[in-house]
């Protein structure tokens, strides 16, 4: 970089590593993932209003009934759990509640493959929509603080995420996704030659 007189500007390594700190800060804040139903459901609200309101005032005080799509409409928009390199977030329809990665002991795992918060004093917490397949994205935002055991994330040799492109790339290694090639190769080598 130069200034007006042409003259390279030098910058101090406190100058450098305060940008470094801002830039890796806006990065972080960035990085979250949110596990909720999804909006375009909200879609099929109309359809539950057109086949309740003929029900709705064939008897009155059936008109409650109206309440049933309001209360999905509050579900769909309220429950989720939000991941982000501080910690979970999880909001119900009545409660929300932060637990920074440091505070987690653990996850486990339900029954029915969802995933709940394990925390010190032995108590668990639930994290709405978060199931076992996304583990993966839950150890890559807490930065290896809770263990992938798919081992989608194996590539990384210190165990923290590294650029967005490399952590894309070892991602869909460990789903399967981009391996077609691989695949074609071996195919190539295993196939017998024909000397004619």
């Amino acid at each position: 970089m130069a200034d007006e007189s042409g003259e390279p500007q030098q910058q101090s390594g406190t100058q450098v590593r305060e940008r470094a700190s801002r830039d890796e800060h806006v990065v972080r804040k960035q990085r979250r993932a949110v596990f909720r139903v999804p909006p375009v459901s909200l879609l099929t609200i109309p359809i539950l209003l057109f086949c309740i309101t003929p029900v709705a005032f064939t008897v009155p005080g059936l008109q409650l009934l109206y309440l049933i799509p309001v209360a999905v409409v509050v579900w769909v928009v309220r429950v989720r759990t939000v991941a982000t390199p501080e910690g979970l977030t999880a909001r119900t329809l009545t409660t929300s509640r932060s637990i920074p990665w440091d505070d987690l002991s653990g996850l486990s795992v339900t029954e029915k493959a969802a995933i709940r918060a394990a925390l010190p004093d032995g108590t668990t917490a639930a994290l709405p929509y978060v199931r076992l397949h996304h583990v993966p994205v839950l150890s890559l935002l807490s930065d290896g603080r809770i263990p992938d055991p798919s081992g989608a994330l194996a590539g990384d040799s210190d165990g923290k995420a590294g650029s967005g492109a490399d952590t894309t790339e070892t991602a869909a290694r460990g789903t399967g996704a981009g391996t077609d090639h691989d695949s074609e190769d071996t195919d190539e080598a295993e196939r017998p030659t024909n000397p004619a």
